[in-house]
């Protein structure tokens, strides 16, 4: 049964950085796209970033275009996402996903395994 978890959130001041990573067991993820997303209270989850199978094709949300960077370690079936620029609307609790599409512009319910969550706050 494939596993995933996230790690890396935390507390941080505006302008800051963290990584998150989303090691991925019980299975292999080098066939497969992964994604990002993110859930603030109150709110619908949604997308940040994802990566196609091989790390070739990335796509991010505009919101955070320019300042998070998502990447991929097949050989250590690890998938990160570097957050840079914080802002407190970044505050939200960050999901790791593992789609069964190897890459495109992939629907939310095209993901069929799902991490616990990392809570990032972003303090002002």
């Amino acid at each position: 049964q494939v596993q995933l978890v996230e790690s890396g959130g935390g507390l941080v001041q505006v302008g800051g950085s963290l990584r998150l990573s989303c090691v991925v067991s019980g299975g292999t993820i080098s066939y497969d796209a992964m994604g990002w997303f993110r859930q603030a209270p109150g709110k619908e989850r949604e997308f940040v970033a994802n990566i196609s199978w091989n790390g070739g094709t990335t796509a991010y949300a505009e919101s955070v275009k320019g300042r998070f960077t998502i990447s991929r370690d097949n050989a250590k079936n690890t998938v990160y996402l570097q957050m840079n620029s914080l802002k407190p609307e970044d505050t939200a609790v960050y999901y790791c996903a593992k789609s069964w599409r190897p890459a495109g512009n992939i629907p939310l319910h095209e993901y069929e395994v799902w991490g616990q969550g990392t809570q990032v706050t972003v303090s002002s």
